[in-house]
């Protein structure tokens, strides 16, 4: 009997780009820089992306350019959390001290503070206009693209 064995990689295939962005600004200030400098329509949306039962939350906005069929997604890759510390003190009476734990939707790039996605159906966005755009922005530190095919963990980038 012959074996056979399908790839659920092969079957999903949307083009779309992704650019890395470094901003220490908060994720509402940048979108409403991205808003004003490449003249998009962010909204935030009223569900975050969740991982792991809740232990991480991603801020996402978006804007569906129905004219154009363009979808534009601004994602956070930084989750910081505070939890109860685990440290035993070795006393009947200790002090519950909180550690902030950081999380990263796409773990290959830590350094990166959020991701651009753009995703098209006529392939006619030009990333090189996008970057030097991105670039002009004074609050944001450097931008490029991402190869979305390189990252291990791609699947994150699905919602």
């Amino acid at each position: 009997m012959a074996l056979h064995k399908l790839q659920v990689d092969d079957f999903y295939d949307d083009s779309y780009k992704l650019i890395a962005i470094h901003s220490r600004l908060e994720d509402y200030r940048l979108a409403y820089l991205l808003n004003k400098h490449l003249e998009l329509r962010l909204e935030r949306k009223e569900k975050d992306i969740d991982f792991k039962y809740l232990e991480s939350s991603y801020s996402i906005f978006e804007w569906d350019n129905e004219t154009e069929y363009i979808l534009w997604n601004l994602i956070s890759n930084v989750c910081k959390k505070e939890e109860d510390s685990l440290y035993s003190s070795g006393t009947l009476f200790s002090d519950n001290e909180k550690v902030l734990k950081t999380f990263h939707l796409i773990s290959e790039y830590k350094k990166v503070d959020y991701f651009l996605k753009i995703s098209e159906e006529s392939q006619s966005i030009n990333e090189k206009n996008i970057l030097s755009k991105l670039q002009d922005i004074p609050q944001i530190i450097t931008s490029y693209t991402v190869d979305p095919l390189k990252i291990k963990s791609k699947d994150h980038l699905i919602f």
